[in-house]
Parts: structure tokens; C-alpha cells; sequence
């Protein structure tokens, strides 16, 4: 299992959000999180991607607990193991295509010439071959979240997480963002966890997980 969650729990005050949820994820698997607004979803998500810490449980991702670290030792865990693609991109509007899908390996320490090259490469994949210097502003919301999509891929991540990825994109966009999710697992062996409100992307998935009042349902 590359991901396992146990009894993980997430209160503020007297109001409980997660309620001692399990998880695990193999390697290359797809899952879908669904489930009403104010089920816990998000609040999950952002702590299976180390975003934010549990009230308690224990995570474990590729045999780590990335709570024991220091904080700066997290940053570079979830830096090195982990992405991220947001339902807003998050695209940095100042940098083109190819230097947004750059700062991952840049944070990292890599080199300029090869972060840039890796970059191109992956948005050559995708098919944004001649979007390369343009501006998020310049490119349409498919071609923005599929930037976002090579930004996540960059460092090899061990888990994409996904929250919504789709849910700002019309129903031609979703659908190739969708079949690129799956695309891409054939061709890196990618792993990806996906909150989601559509129902195509959850029928889409390996398993779709329903999520009611801070727990799954079976």
C-alpha cells in the first residue's frame, strides 16, 4: 500500500468533521471521493496530502509518517511525494506555462536548464506543445488545469491528490482531463486520490469512496 490512513480524526472545538476514517491506497490506483458538501471530503483530502494535521490517527505514505517530521523536512517530503491539482489551478499569472511547471523541480534544488527541459516534455505529452510560453491568461481552462496537471507530475510524485480538479471546466474539458487522469497512470504508473462532485470522474475511477457525516459509508 502506498497510502494508509487509520482512525484519522479531525475535530475544531465540539464540531466534528472526520470521525476516525481508514484509507488505503495501492500503488497505481485511481479512487474518487464523493459525497455531499460538509461530509468531510476536503478536510480529508488536505490531510492525506499533509496540508493540514489530524486531531489524531496515524498516516503513513511509502511506509512514512510524514507528522513525525520537522516542519521543513515535510515541506520537502510533500515537495518530493506528493501533488497537488486544485478545481482553480493556481497557476502563477506573472510565469508561462513551462516555468510554472517548472518550480517544483526548482524548489527542489534542480537545475534551470533541466527543470525547463522536463517541463517542456511533460507539457509536449499533454499536447500543449505550442502553449509553452504562454501566459496562464493567454491559455483556455483546459489547457490551464492540464498545465496545473504537468505541474503536479513534476517531481514524480508517489500521490496526486485531487480536489475538483474538474469541477471549473465544461464537459469537453472534463472529459479529456479525465481520460488524461488515466493516461497517465499507464504511462508513469501514477497513483491518484480525486474529490469529486462528478459522477462520470467517479465512475470513471478503480473505486469510488462515499463520504456522509465525517466517515465513509459502505
Amino acid at each position: 500500500m502506498i497510502l494508509k490512513a487509520k482512525q484519522i480524526t479531525k475535530s475544531y472545538g465540539d464540531l466534528h468533521i472526520l470521525n476516525g476514517v481508514n484509507l488505503e491506497i495501492k500503488e497505481r490506483e485511481i479512487v474518487s471521493i464523493v459525497g455531499s458538501s460538509g461530509a468531510g471530503k476536503t478536510t480529508l483530502l488536505q490531510i492525506l496530502g499533509t496540508l493540514d494535521q489530524p486531531s489524531s490517527g496515524e498516516l503513513s505514505i511509502d511506509n512514512m509518517n510524514p507528522f513525525e517530521l520537522s516542519q521543513n523536512e515535510l515541506s520537502a517530503f510533500r515537495n518530493q511525494k506528493l501533488g497537488f491539482i486544485f478545481q482553480f489551478h493556481q497557476l502563477l499569472p506573472e510565469f508561462t506555462a513551462t516555468e510554472n511547471v517548472m518550480l517544483p523541480g526548482l524548489i527542489r534544488g534542480d537545475a534551470k536548464k533541466q527543470a525547463k527541459e522536463r517541463a517542456e516534455m511533460l507539457l509536449e505529452k499533454i499536447g500543449l506543445q505550442d502553449r509553452l510560453n504562454h501566459k496562464p491568461s493567454q491559455l483556455s481552462g483546459g489547457e490551464q488545469q492540464r498545465a496545473a496537471v504537468c505541474r503536479a507530475l513534476f517531481n514524480e510524485p508517489k500521490i496526486i491528490f485531487g480536489d475538483e480538479p474538474s469541477g471549473n471546466l465544461d464537459t469537453r474539458n472534463s472529459q479529456e482531463l479525465h481520460e488524461l487522469f488515466f493516461a497517465l497512470r499507464e504511462e508513469f504508473n501514477q497513483t491518484f486520490v480525486i474529490v469529486t462532485h462528478n459522477k462520470e470522474l467517479a465512475a470513471m475511477a478503480d473505486r469510488t469512496l462515499t463520504m456522509k457525516d465525517g466517515d465513509f459509508i459502505q
